[in-house]
């Protein structure tokens, strides 16, 4: 009797390991499987940061400059919705004004992927099937999924917070904390979207969705208000991303704020939890409609349309709408400069010399034919997906040509480009109020590049499908070079191994063909060659 007594008190505890079983071995495994991704995302994270101090310092070389930039902020509300207000005017200050919501949405991404990938598509792909029949405990995978986010967010934050000590230790720690803590907060909130959906795609897309609404909330908030020695808006507050700009980092660091990260966190992980508890594996909450789809799916491109519309209607809106916000931004631009020969020169050399409002416009264009990028590289790659998936074998059984099934998926990444790009320039248009021809053909020049990029993409899933995934350290590459290359004034070998440093500068510079032409006879062989390896190579199973 005694012994069942001591059974019957101990049982819960040994229940609760066996939920927990095999944890280890699979963050282990997660981590073994993302040594690229994540020193990646990490490295990228580190440079945006760690680029700021310096370029700070040769732009705004002297107290009064950087007292006159913290000023311009209070009465200029397009900047404060693109970047937040600035709690002080030191380097540490502006460093975190500048960089510290993009940092928080870099991690936000990053982590939110490594959760998605190591519990829905471990389920999608049937492989958590067959680890679950060894000795995994049922909370396992989640719980691993969710650590390997963690290491990766707590190296972002120690590497950050290591970077820019000679700032300031204090707020050095804070931004770090702050942007890591942002990563961790999409982490269980893309645990929570993996148990309610189907499918790896669609817990990405609604993550990222809440993201971009978060992003709003805090450009909307902050837009309204100088926050420079007052309270943020409520609609701040509704934000993680609000919650980072918060914490004011060097500048009386509010560390309470950290609080709102930790219960954010502790909340979302403990939902995630207990759905985990409650579905089969492969199994959601939400399950998808079952067939037959209305419309007609008779052919490879209707399907690959049918896959990638939300995808591609998504970007569109983003573009059209951030294309309006960089556009209002123009306006103000020639008055934010003022007499800064040095931040002058940094724009003319992202934009041409032709004048600020025209090259803040080309850098503009060029920003967003960067992010296109990003697109492109998503869409390519979806081919990759629907083949390691084994999704695309059944498709190809039938009479469906190998070609023919590529060439929907490729029609849609590189034609998708072109559409957001021209919602883009529209935006930017209707932004700036008026010169729409101009801006529409810095535009579409642009696609020269992002197709360069979307080749090589192709190139990679044709000819070496496991090194797929590379071809987002390309857009990645060509994303931070863009970025930090002319507030560093690197030399031009440096900008060209980007395929948008061979761009003419528009609008406003001279049009160059002969680059642009090149460029787009550069896209057609990558994606030729792609295709041929395509052809000729097995199936990944």
């Amino acid at each position: 009797m005694t012994a069942a007594v001591a059974d019957t008190r101990f049982a819960p505890r040994a229940a609760g390991s066996r939920q927990l079983a095999g944890t280890g071995t699979l963050l282990r495994l997660a981590l073994r499987r993302d040594r690229v991704m994540i020193p990646v995302w990490v490295a990228v994270i580190l440079m945006m940061v760690l680029s700021m101090p310096g370029s700070l310092k040769s732009v705004y070389s002297t107290a009064a400059e950087r007292a006159d930039i913290a000023q311009s902020m209070a009465t200029n509300s397009s900047m404060r919705a693109l970047y937040g207000p600035v709690f002080a005017d030191s380097i540490g200050g502006l460093t975190a004004w500048r960089i510290g919501v993009y940092g928080g949405l870099f991690a936000a991404v990053m982590s939110l992927l490594i959760v998605v990938r190591h519990t829905r598509e471990e389920e999608e792909s049937g492989r958590q099937e067959l680890v679950s029949s060894a000795m995994v405990g049922r909370r396992a995978p989640l719980t691993a999924a969710l650590l390997a986010a963690l290491v990766a967010d707590a190296a972002t934050a120690l590497l950050v917070a290591g970077g820019l000590a000679s700032q300031g230790g204090g707020g050095a720690l804070a931004l770090g904390l702050a942007i890591a803590a942002t990563g961790m907060v999409f982490a269980t909130m893309a645990a929570i979207v993996a148990q309610l959906t189907e499918s790896a795609r669609l817990a990405k897309g609604l993550t990222s969705a809440v993201l971009g609404l978060a992003f709003v909330l805090r450009a909307a908030g902050d837009s309204g208000t100088s926050g420079s020695g007052g309270d943020s808006s409520v609609l701040t507050w509704l934000s993680p991303l609000g919650w980072l700009e918060n914490t004011r980092a060097f500048a009386d660091e509010r560390w309470w704020v950290l609080l709102l990260f930790v219960a954010g966190v502790a909340a979302q992980g403990a939902a995630a939890y207990g759905l985990a508890g409650r579905r089969d594996i492969g199994m959601s909450f939400l399950p998808s409609r079952p067939g037959p789809a209305s419309g007609r799916l008779g052919t490879a491109g209707a399907l690959a349309w049918r896959l990638q519309r939300g995808s591609v209607f998504g970007w569109s809106a983003g573009f059209l709408v951030a294309g309006i916000a960089f556009g209002g931004m123009t306006q103000g631009a020639a008055d934010l400069v003022g007499d800064n020969r040095k931040t002058r020169d940094i724009i003319e050399r992202m934009g041409g010399q032709s004048g600020v409002t025209d090259a803040f416009l080309a850098t503009m264009v060029g920003m967003i034919g960067m992010v296109a990028a990003l697109y492109i590289v998503s869409s390519v790659l979806r081919l990759s997906g629907e083949e390691t998936s084994q999704r695309a074998e059944p498709v190809l059984a039938a009479a469906v040509g190998r070609l023919r099934w590529a060439a929907g998926h490729l029609a849609i990444a590189f034609g998708g480009a072109a559409l957001i790009m021209v919602l883009g320039g529209l935006g930017l248009g209707i932004g700036y109020g008026g010169n729409f021809g101009p801006v529409l053909g810095a535009c579409l020049t642009q696609l020269a590049a992002i197709w360069v990029i979307g080749g090589l993409a192709v190139l990679l899933f044709g000819v070496f499908p496991r090194a797929a995934v590379a071809a987002w350290a390309v857009a990645g590459i060509a994303l931070l070079i863009g970025w930090i290359g002319p507030a560093f004034d690197l030399p031009q070998p440096v900008m060209n191994l980007s395929p948008f440093g061979h761009l003419p500068k528009l609008p406003g510079g001279e049009m160059a063909w002969t680059p642009v032409l090149t460029l787009l006879a550069i896209a057609a062989v990558l994606v030729a060659v792609g295709l041929t390896g395509l052809r000729r190579r097995d199936l990944s199973n």
